[in-house]
């Protein structure tokens, strides 16, 4: 199945609206370090339900905003989600942006870059359309280090790019963008319950579910346009 057939049938079942809920614990902090200036233009990367593109308007005050999706449902239904005139949201491909040279200031992108089909030229597009000195946003809970993300590649039709951390810096310097930060953002907010309740129905063992949320998190590797 392709990504847009994937996602459109999410959307059309409302799971968009349970993105916002499933990475908003790790994704705020990240979002939170984003050097936005008022006036800034951003674009959010796989944007899905557009929670992040909404909270950069009403955090930074950015110029505009745009969200782009692969999926046309997931587009429709995150522009139906806001009535502010400085957001919109695009159907495109992560390897040919419909965006000039040099036209973005900030990309962001949470729980997405592994989709794209060659993550390699999504990352040359991306230094492509941001101006000198912009920065790219990138985090990721399915990544190598986090083993207890593996078994999800089972769970959906779409192929996935299981980097590491190194994997990622590296393609970051092949595509232009200097790596200004690398690291991972736990999640404080699941609620990890004690020894006496495991296993549960999802973890045998309560320390994988501490690593996975309170060590492995979300991996967040900052590039910065050359």
């Amino acid at each position: 199945m392709s990504v847009r057939a994937e996602f459109d049938a999410w959307a059309a079942d409302g799971r968009d609206r349970g993105m916002e809920d499933r990475h908003w614990a790790t994704a705020k902090h990240a979002l939170g370090r984003m050097p936005v200036e008022p006036g800034d233009v951003v674009l959010d990367l796989g944007c899905g339900s557009g929670y992040a593109g909404r909270a950069i308007r009403d955090t930074y005050d950015a110029g505009t905003v745009y969200g782009l999706d692969g999926a046309p449902k997931m587009a429709e239904n995150a522009a139906s989600y806001t009535d502010d005139p400085q957001v919109g949201y695009v159907v495109g491909d992560f390897g040919s942006l419909p965006f000039a040279t040099d036209a973005i200031d900030h990309v962001w992108s949470m729980e997405a870059f592994y989709y794209a089909a060659d993550p390699h030229e999504t990352l040359r597009e991306i230094a492509r359309v941001l101006r000198p000195g912009g920065t790219f946003y990138c985090g990721v809970n399915f990544y190598e280090e986090n083993v207890h993300s593996h078994e999800w590649q089972d769970r959906i039709s779409v192929e996935m790019t299981r980097w590491d951390a190194g994997e990622y810096r590296e393609a970051f310097r092949d595509a232009g963008l200097h790596v200004a930060e690398q690291d991972t953002i736990p999640d404080r907010e699941v609620d990890i319950p004690d020894e006496s309740a495991f296993p549960t129905d999802d973890w045998e063992r309560r320390e994988d579910m501490v690593e996975r949320y309170r060590e492995f998190g979300t991996l967040l590797t900052v590039g910065v346009a050359e």
